[in-house]
């Protein structure tokens, strides 16, 4: 055992270990410099966020390890429990006296002190379940009923079970990255065509179909009508990143942390970022981010065998779509969706999942030419 942990650490890529460690770091960093007026007010503990945000990531850390050790085909394996355990976790959300409603939507669980949100755990299951299923279905990949259907089935259900909470934005994630895992599986094109044309009416349907999802898709497109209503947190948003300039106010010295800017450590994190250090700390994550797609990327290209081609695909575009979305909202060039930035966010659940995602895909480098 221990010769194969050791065999383990020799081939992984420290690079992407390096930048994945680096991005954590800095955003708890960054936790603690956006909430600890928020802290203070609520709390009366300057360090609340701060003190949580480093439990969660010494956690987030040690099964990151275990998750950059284990045999990877047991992931794949134990698909079947984790999907079953994501129906059970989105069925459960639903009820009342154990999902906890914040903000309009019902997103979290609450199990005596502990509270998470479903959706993070389920985007790394359905990630698996997809990279496995289409791995295993090569020789079938070609046949529509047998070699591709089954797991779209799953994932229309896990969509409506997403959007009951409501949450348009996890749906539409998670539906994304399975099809970009479709894509790269080899499924023939007019296949393609037809579930692309499918999955995009369904998200334009049902976004467009509920007064909640319709206000907070369409109130970034002129956030300035109702500065004081749909349009305030965008707009604060704006402020942030306009007093930021290119280098910054200094860190810790931004104004809009100071009760002005709603969810300035989670969703809204990056305008923080920008407000207190400028063009200096966009460098820092758009840098990081595109540092990790690159390497996950060169990473499935250099795998041999489909699954872990597929898993790695899929967890590097997860992690680089859920930015976009993030980045997209904070800049106000897409919704407001409550997507947090991942590894920098405040956020138990989302850092936690996210590590051990990037476990995985640290995992799946040891398996390639390309690693160092």
């Amino acid at each position: 055992m221990a010769t194969f942990i050791r065999n383990k650490f020799r081939k992984i890529d420290y690079s992407l270990l390096i930048s994945i460690l680096l991005l954590a770091g800095f955003g708890v960093i960054m936790v603690y410099s956006a909430s600890y007026p928020i802290s203070y007010v609520h709390y009366g503990d300057a360090n609340y966020f701060f003190s949580r945000q480093i439990q969660w990531l010494l956690i987030g850390l040690f099964f990151f390890s275990i998750a950059a050790i284990l045999p990877y085909r047991l992931y794949g394996k134990l698909s079947p429990a984790f999907i079953f355990m994501s129906i059970l976790l989105l069925i459960i959300i639903l009820m009342p006296g154990i999902g906890v409603e914040r903000n309009n939507s019902q997103r979290w669980i609450q199990l005596g002190g502990f509270v998470f949100q479903p959706t993070e755990p389920i985007k790394l299951f359905m990630i698996i379940y997809f990279a496995y299923f289409y791995s295993q279905k090569q020789a079938y990949i070609n046949q529509f009923k047998k070699g591709v259907l089954p797991p779209l089935l799953i994932l229309g259900v896990m969509f409506l079970l997403i959007l009951k909470q409501p949450d348009l934005g996890s749906a539409a994630l998670i539906l994304f990255v399975c099809g970009i895992i479709v894509v790269c599986s080899g499924v023939r094109k007019i296949h393609l065509f037809i579930l692309g044309s499918v999955g995009l009416i369904g998200v334009i349907y049902f976004a467009f179909t509920s007064a909640y999802r319709f206000e907070r898709i369409t109130s970034f497109l002129n956030p300035f009508e109702n500065h004081l209503g749909s349009g305030y947190q965008l707009v604060n948003s704006y402020i942030a990143i306009g007093t930021g300039g290119i280098w910054g106010a200094g860190l810790g010295n931004s104004v809009q942390k100071l009760g002005y800017l709603p969810e300035a450590h989670t969703d809204f994190i990056m305008a923080i970022i920008l407000e207190e250090i400028g063009v200096f700390g966009l460098i820092i994550v758009l840098g990081s981010y595109l540092f990790i797609m690159l390497r996950g990327i060169r990473i499935a290209k250099d795998c041999k065998d489909m699954f872990p081609k597929l898993l790695a695909i899929g967890i590097t575009f997860q992690i680089m779509i859920q930015a976009i979305f993030n980045l997209g909202a904070v800049s106000g060039m897409l919704p407001i969706t409550g997507i947090t930035l991942p590894l920098v966010s405040y956020g138990g659940s989302s850092l936690l999942f996210t590590l051990i995602s990037a476990g995985i895909l640290v995992n799946i480098s040891t398996l390639t030419k390309g690693a160092g």
